[in-house]
């Protein structure tokens, strides 16, 4: 079945405003993709946070309409609706129904982190670079809500794993990955090395993805998933968090008591510029704090005392 499709350029702080007006005049979808992105992959996904869904600083929105929909009654309905936004730019098309999802994992390629982590589309051949003894390959399905791994904050944090194994410090271990999202970094570390690992994440959906894709890279049995309230009180020799600032700075004490003592944790999803308050609400807990960046985004780094 063809639909009408709209499309529009938004910045972050007004994306919800577009949203609420298409929503209101009937769009059956809204989906937001980063403009600035050089190619149809390249940020294409992000990795939530505990409870949110950051967004780029310029974005398209593009929302589906039944196909015998009227442009221009749709244009002044949404004028009339919130007037003071920029509906001008706008354009329409028939597109035909398609399998959306798929779509977007055809062109999902597979990517190199460090020296031995591969993320893998579930049905791309192995990379010649990744078909090697040593390879730690992860074969994921990320769908439409979860991390694959193309945004810096999750890159971060696998370049992260990647680098603990040259100091033999996954193997054997157990890992917490706190907003597991899709799983990719609890799976990583199970493929490094690691001998378990706990996903939380307070998204049911997020649970089920992280599951899926354990089972589909035969690490099911090494992977546990809770909802936050869920979680068994425990301490591990290596956390990741891939959240956001905010979450971040609320559950500082929280993730503090879950790194035993001389672990290691990783903490992302900061905006450069956000890391100056955390540094400093970490450092009652951390040695050895250190920053890295990527793009506009920055992972922190530290030893638990």
């Amino acid at each position: 079945m063809p639909y009408l499709e709209l499309s529009l350029r938004s910045t972050e702080a007004e994306q919800p405003r577009y949203e609420r007006a298409l929503e209101d005049v009937g769009a059956l979808s809204v989906t937001l993709l980063d403009a600035d992105a050089d190619t149809p992959n390249e940020r294409a996904i992000l990795e939530p946070g505990v409870g949110q869904t950051p967004v780029w600083k310029s974005l398209v929105l593009t929302a589906l309409f039944d196909a015998q929909a009227d442009a221009l009654a749709l244009l002044a309905a949404l004028e009339a609706f919130d007037p003071e936004l920029d509906w001008a730019g706008a354009s329409f098309r028939q597109v035909e129904d398609q399998d959306w999802e798929r779509v977007w994992l055809d062109q999902f390629q597979p990517m190199r982190f460090g020296q031995r982590t591969w993320i893998v589309p579930w049905n791309h051949e192995l990379p010649a670079e990744a078909d090697v003894p040593g390879a730690a390959v992860v074969r994921l399905d990320p769908g439409l809500a979860f991390g694959s791994g193309t945004h810096p904050t999750t890159a971060l944090c696998l370049r992260w794993l990647d680098g603990l194994t040259g100091a033999g410090m996954l193997q054997g271990a157990r890992v917490l990955d706190f907003g597991c999202g899709s799983g990719i970094l609890a799976l990583a570390a199970l493929k490094l090395g690691a001998d378990a690992a706990v996903g939380v994440d307070n998204d049911p959906q997020a649970l089920q993805a992280s599951v899926d894709n354990a089972g589909r890279n035969a690490v099911g049995a090494r992977l546990a998933v809770y909802l936050p309230q869920d979680e068994p009180q425990a301490t591990y020799p290596v956390v990741v968090a891939n959240i956001l600032a905010s979450a971040l700075d609320t559950l500082a004490e929280t993730l503090a008591t879950r790194v035993a003592s001389g672990g290691r944790i990783a903490l992302s999803g900061i905006l450069r510029g956000q890391e100056g308050e955390l540094l400093q609400r970490y450092a009652a807990w951390f040695d050895e704090l250190q920053v890295d960046t990527e793009e506009d985004w920055v992972r922190i780094e530290g030893v638990r005392r």
